[in-house]
């Protein structure tokens, strides 16, 4: 799309066409070096850096440490230490415009519950504070990947939170429960199921499983990316196994041979995005979010993407029955689990300077995909209309969580019987856990908020857009196209 084609779109609002415009400028410059294996897996769209543009000048997620700036305020932007509710909210709201990302909006607001509930005087005044900020959120940062954290312990903020939700209606900001059987109240818990049956957020995240890999201080992002709070991810990029598999000549070679240079060749090509942003760039030079300690390189990593997992297996073992497919042939999910440990493995050899929280390593991330993927599943999920028996499926997908710290999940839609023994939901979250899962979604098939992949995006909303009407979410245009291209409509919804 040309800087013409941008300015005459009439399904852009002007923010929207202001931020592709600005692509289109970075991708006219080219300052990366590039091997020619790299870029020959790039032009095959086997390597695909997600829209990051040709000239990295901000980290991709960043999550700074919220909880630091309403305690010691900021003198960049004049203002004093928080001291009451209203403060906390006006401060957040401020430094929000000032968070960049890849979408130039904040991909990560804080643990608001924690936020919060110690400014908590009155419940009405909170409550009401509370609603400002989600209509604000959800008027301003007109992304879904604009994620909100609550839990692990139950507050009043959390449970406001919780019901404004139901309240509003709105697709932003995505939002996930830290959830640990041992720490969250089942009360807090099934408020946050019946929450999510009608809404389609909050998101479950495995608490103990996150805290184990990246320590206490972290926050989930964007869609369900597990990222140091205080930090976040240079880049992240993403290796489509499906485009890959086509080259093999069988399991061996593909194992052997081509995994392994396909995956040093995105890890080079990473290398190389996070050396402009630290040394050439001016962003960690300049942005007072660093000079005021509200991130710190040392709190940075970078993520190793993958899609494609079903289809790669499938294609290496030339699988055309259900029965000897991914997700339901033991044979084909031990494949499977071989082509991640290889990727592990290869990565473990590697060593980046820049990502010093995860002493050196790029850290695997089950990509949820994109609105142009055909026939190509999201991280290691079980293609749609494939899934199987629901505890047969929790078994299956909790094999891979393990390998991917910096997230990978799993959704799962409900009908109208969920609604009526949302403790039945919450039975099914803790067996899910207790197998190794790391993320799980649910929503009812009946909202008008529904999940895409790891984000949200209105039914009606699509519905506007497909008509050729503007909408103020800019993630609308990807639900509509991994609607139409992923059969993200015709998951298999489950009762209880």
């Amino acid at each position: 799309m040309s800087a013409l084609d941008i300015i005459q779109d009439k399904t852009l609002t002007y923010e929207q066409q202001v931020l592709a415009l600005a692509r289109e400028a970075e991708n006219s410059l080219n300052v990366l070096a590039i091997s020619n294996e790299t870029q020959a897996l790039r032009d095959k769209g086997v390597i695909c850096d997600l829209f990051e543009g040709n000239a990295p000048y901000r980290p991709r997620y960043i999550l700074p440490d919220y909880e630091k700036f309403l305690k010691q305020g900021s003198s960049f932007l004049r203002l004093p230490p928080a001291a009451d509710i209203w403060d906390a909210v006006n401060h957040l709201l401020i430094l929000y415009k000032h968070v960049p990302s890849i979408t130039s909006q904040p991909v990560y607001v804080g643990n608001l519950d924690t936020l919060l509930e110690p400014f908590v005087k009155d419940e009405d005044e909170a409550r009401r504070a509370v609603k400002f900020l989600l209509v604000h959120l959800d008027r301003t940062i007109t992304d879904s990947f604009c994620h909100a954290n609550i839990g692990p312990k139950e507050t009043r903020i959390g449970h406001m939170i919780l019901a404004l939700e139901r309240e509003l209606q709105d697709a932003i900001p995505n939002i996930t429960l830290k959830y640990d059987e041992n720490e969250t109240p089942d009360n807090f818990a099934l408020n946050a199921v019946e929450t999510a049956l009608t809404v389609a957020k909050p998101s479950f995240a495995n608490h103990s499983m996150f805290n184990g890999d990246l320590g206490e201080h972290y926050g989930i992002a964007s869609c369900y990316n597990g990222l140091p709070i205080g930090g976040g991810a240079y880049t992240l990029v993403r290796l489509v196994l499906a485009r890959l598999a086509e080259d093999a000549k069988d399991e061996q070679d593909f194992l052997e041979n081509i995994l392994p240079a396909a995956v040093n060749a995105m890890a080079d090509y990473m290398d190389a995005r996070i050396q402009f942003l630290v040394e050439e760039s001016a962003f960690f030079k300049t942005s007072f979010l660093a000079q005021e300690g509200l991130i710190e390189k040392d709190r940075f990593t970078a993520m190793f993407g993958m899609v494609g997992l079903a289809e790669c297996v499938n294609i290496l073992r030339n699988a055309k029955e259900e029965e000897d497919r991914f997700g339901h042939a033991q044979q084909a999910d031990t494949l499977g689990l071989k082509i991640i440990q290889v990727m592990q493995a290869q990565l473990a050899k590697r060593n980046n300077a820049y990502c010093e929280f995860s002493q050196g390593k790029l850290l695997l991330h089950a990509q949820v995909g994109i609105d142009t993927d055909f026939d190509i599943s999201p991280g290691c999920r079980i293609p749609i209309g494939e899934e199987p028996f629901l505890p047969q499926h929790i078994v299956q997908t909790a094999q891979f969580h393990q390998y991917f710290p910096s997230g990978i999940g799993d959704i799962f839609p409900f009908d109208e019987t969920a609604s009526r023994n949302p403790a039945y939901v919450l039975d099914i979250i803790k067996g899910a856990f207790k197998s190794g899962m790391r993320y799980f979604s649910l929503y009812g098939d009946d909202c008008d908020v529904i999940r895409i992949t790891g984000y949200l995006v209105k039914k009606s909303d699509m519905e506007k857009l497909d008509r050729g009407e503007a909408v103020l979410n800019d993630a609308v245009v990807l639900g509509l196209g991994a609607a139409k291209n992923s059969k993200i409509l015709e998951r298999k919804v489950r009762n209880v």
